[in-house]
């Protein structure tokens, strides 16, 4: 399988980013003038231009956070055997306090 090369990956992700926002832009223009001209044709096409920005962004975060790109990072461990270990951040979510968590005074 290919692997992306690193030095382009924001560049990529820049690019894919700009056309699924433009894409919602040219959806809203549409679903206005469906509304506008009572047309429900046009906010059908709207939400189809929505729909194929959503996909196109689901399968961005799909790819760039895919098991091969995580362990060429270095993220993710695979020791060969039958389990494959998610390596820690560096932050525990144990050190994170929430409000609900301060003991009364």
């Amino acid at each position: 399988m290919l692997a992306f090369d690193q030095s382009h990956s924001p560049l990529l992700v820049g690019a894919i980013v700009l056309v699924v926002m433009v894409m919602v832009a040219w959806a809203l223009q549409l679903m206005q003038a469906a509304s506008d001209r009572k047309e429900f044709s046009l906010m059908l096409a709207g939400c189809m231009v929505c729909s194929a920005a959503i996909g196109l962004a689901t399968v961005m975060v799909m790819t760039l956070t895919s098991a091969d790109r995580l362990q060429a990072q270095g993220y993710l461990n695979d020791s060969g055997g039958s389990e494959t270990e998610l390596i820690g951040g560096g932050v525990s979510l144990d050190a994170i306090s929430l409000p609900w968590d301060v003991p009364e005074r």
